[in-house]
């Protein structure tokens, strides 16, 4: 009894503070999504599922869940594979070796404001850096965040540079704690190494993939930063998220009842996506 007391508190600042900043907000969005937007001293009348029925009629609800629908699908695997495809490249006794992992984790340590401001010169027409590149080869200008076709992959190549480096850190913490009893064995046994690094490497990084695959999707739809400072959401809602969206219409609009409605959908979103991760991969997980 007295040990799960001292447990209890331990545990219950940690506890209140995650009632007090996580859940509580999130109830209190749910409340306010069922009213509508309150105008000067009036009261906001309740409306029950009209700001969500609304949502169905709002095409660039629409444009943005889609938006961001690709830009998970296309950032979360491109920047777990190549973290991982870094971490195990500097994880081997190589020349330089801690200049490379420097210069992989760096543009983590980089605050998201002037990563932005640097892929917005890179992707500037005639001076930008891929311009000048790309003339060189017989290409003319181009303007990257400009067009619809080519902002979206912009920005998502900003995040994978961005976030690559990041998760390496990870998984080559993880490496670096896999016993090398595992690597002499199969040598000793003449274990080709795609079949060492399929049945031996990946299963002991699923824990660490689970993590770094939770991390990746959070990123994924809390992307603000790099919209607000390079396309703020154009051309024609080409690079417009959901975060993006919630921002626009709560702080620009002053929408407060759709902007809560939009956050309780993206939490949603964010609920499923956790339950499907810890469903299918948790299953795989082994941490023994």
């Amino acid at each position: 009894m007295r040990a799960s007391l001292a447990a209890w508190a331990l545990v219950l600042p940690s506890l209140l503070l995650l009632v007090a900043f996580t859940h509580w907000p999130a109830v209190e969005t749910l409340w306010h999504s069922l009213h509508a937007t309150p105008r000067g001293n009036r009261p906001a009348p309740f409306v029950g599922l009209d700001n969500y029925r609304a949502l169905l009629d709002d095409p660039v609800f629409f444009r943005a869940l889609w938006n961001n629908t690709i830009y998970a699908a296309v950032t979360i695997p491109a920047s777990v594979v190549l973290a991982l495809v870094m971490a195990l490249a500097v994880n081997r006794a190589m020349p330089g070796r801690a200049l490379l992992r420097m210069a992989y984790f760096l543009p983590t340590m980089l605050p998201m404001i002037a990563v932005a401001n640097i892929w917005l010169f890179f992707y500037t027409p005639d001076y930008g850096l891929f311009d000048q590149v790309l003339s060189l080869f017989g290409f003319g200008r181009h303007n990257w965040l400009g067009d619809a076709a080519t902002a979206l992959p912009a920005m998502i190549a900003v995040a994978v540079w961005k976030e690559a480096g990041f998760f390496m850190i990870f998984y080559l913490a993880a490496l670096q704690t896999m016993p090398p009893d595992l690597h002499e064995a199969a040598s000793l046994d003449g274990t080709p190494r795609i079949m060492f690094f399929r049945r031996v490497t990946l299963p002991l990084l699923m824990p660490t993939t689970l993590f770094v695959l939770v991390n990746a999707v959070v990123n994924a739809f809390r992307m603000i930063d790099h919209v607000v400072v390079m396309t703020r959401g154009g051309p024609d809602n080409a690079t417009t998220l959901l975060l993006y969206y919630i921002y626009e219409t709560g702080f620009r609009f002053w929408d407060t009842a759709t902007a809560a409605t939009l956050t309780v959908v993206l939490l949603a979103i964010l609920a499923a996506l956790a339950v499907l991760q810890f469903g299918v991969f948790g299953r795989r997980v082994h941490y023994r």
